[in-house]
């Protein structure tokens, strides 16, 4: 007995169409976007470094046959060997686990800074730009107060009220971050709530926190991801700068603005003090720049 396929009466060019159709999978934006990130040659090159400095900062300091505050008087300045990969410093202190321990701090820092400054820029930018008028006005003019303060006297004034502590030094470089993601985070939101997205929301009743929860925050992504990657290096260089000038990191803990710090004060005897830490956090804020410009590239619809 035939049996006749249930596609006979279809034209040969409409099966053809339909395979095509079946073969071709549409990409998300989101994958089309770690698609174009994974294909920049630098930015992919630097996650891979900025990995392998982060799993060097965890795990290094637990293996190493020296711990970060051991003072060996017996090798005060003793120059790269194969004991000592970078040396040690003129307290006799091993360089590799000391940048190691101070990666983690100085990482800690610019991490948790940055998800301060995240979290209370976005809400702060996407409500002024939102509602507008005169909570905008009064909410921006108090950024703009606070810019006017200068960052190393806010630092000490907080250092001198609730004493020298890495949670204040969080707080202090988190509070003066989030200044730039909410002027950021208001620009986008100001151009996002004129959209025929957010203007259907309101035709319907939907109450206007969560049409700025739902429609205008999720949009931001894009923008506020490349920013915190481009923020993260600036933390660390602040806190790099406090600890240079005495106020951030204390002994016996370390960061790289500490090593630096020690370093240049012994870069005749022991050079590779200096060049060492300072060399690693170069290579990573590089790193975290590189890899905000491919953010920057794979999420620019117009560069599509």
């Amino acid at each position: 007995m035939n049996t006749i396929s249930p596609h006979a009466d279809q034209h040969p060019n409409v099966r053809a169409m339909q395979s095509a159709g079946d073969a071709i999978k549409g990409r998300s934006l989101w994958e089309d976007a770690r698609r174009r990130l994974f294909a920049n040659k630098a930015a992919l090159a630097s996650m891979i470094v900025l990995f392998l400095v982060l799993l060097a900062a965890i795990f290094w300091p637990l293996i190493s046959p020296h711990a970060y505050n051991d003072v060996n008087y017996s090798a005060y300045s003793v120059a790269p060997s194969a004991e000592y990969w970078m040396g040690t410093d003129v307290n006799g202190r091993d360089i590799l686990v000391r940048t190691m321990m101070g990666a983690r701090v100085s990482l800690a820092v610019g991490l948790i800074a940055t998800m301060v400054s995240l979290v209370i820029g976005v809400v702060w930018g996407a409500t002024a730009g939102f509602f507008g008028g005169t909570i905008d006005n009064v909410m921006m003019r108090i950024v703009d107060v606070l810019y006017s303060l200068p960052f190393v006297f806010f630092v000490i004034i907080l250092m001198v009220i609730f004493g020298t502590s890495l949670w204040i030094m969080f707080i202090a470089i988190g509070a003066i971050e989030w200044l730039t993601m909410a002027r950021i985070v208001r620009g986008q939101t100001l151009s996002l709530k004129e959209k025929e997205f957010v203007e259907a929301a309101r035709a319907i009743g939907v109450k206007p926190l969560t049409i700025v929860r739902r429609h205008i925050v999720p949009n931001l992504i894009g923008p506020v991801i490349i920013y915190v990657t481009l923020t993260i290096p600036y933390a660390i260089l602040a806190e790099s700068f406090l600890s240079f000038l005495g106020l951030g990191v204390q002994e016996p803990l370390t960061s790289w603005g500490v090593l630096i710090a020690d370093g240049a004060n012994g870069l005749p005897a022991a050079p590779w003090a200096l060049l060492f830490p300072a060399g690693v956090m170069a290579l990573t804020l590089f790193c975290f720049n590189f890899i905000g410009d491919g953010l920057r590239d794979a999420l620019d619809p117009k560069d599509r």
